[in-house]
């Protein structure tokens, strides 16, 4: 058993990958301005306290939990109102890994 873990980790470092469960930490601020990612930003400000409208919400400093579920939420449908009709045409680009990286970038400025 000893042996086939060994040569699993050393199949791993060979093939580039890490032994621990976060093979790379995510940047969620990147990924917040990440175009191809749904471009947050262009909505919510470049530093998720300006939105474009008054009526968009101000991302920054939103607990990282509540930002994640909110995501979700409007993917899902279970939160629907008059504005998240926009956004749930572009949450599925992240994935839900992703999601994680951007809600607590937000929960950090």
């Amino acid at each position: 058993m000893k042996k086939l873990t060994q040569l699993t980790v050393a199949a791993m470092c060979f093939a580039g990958i890490s032994y621990t469960s976060n093979v790379m930490a995510l940047d969620g601020g990147a990924l917040y301005l990440d175009a191809t990612k749904g471009g947050c930003s262009a909505c919510h400000g470049k530093d998720a306290k300006t939105p474009m409208m008054a009526t968009f919400p101000k991302l920054a400093g939103q607990n990282a939990d509540y930002a994640y579920n909110q995501m979700k939420d409007i993917q899902s449908g279970a939160r629907a109102n008059g504005q998240t009709a926009m956004m749930k045409g572009i949450i599925h680009m992240t994935t839900d890994e992703e999601k994680k990286a951007i809600a607590k970038w937000l929960s950090e400025q």
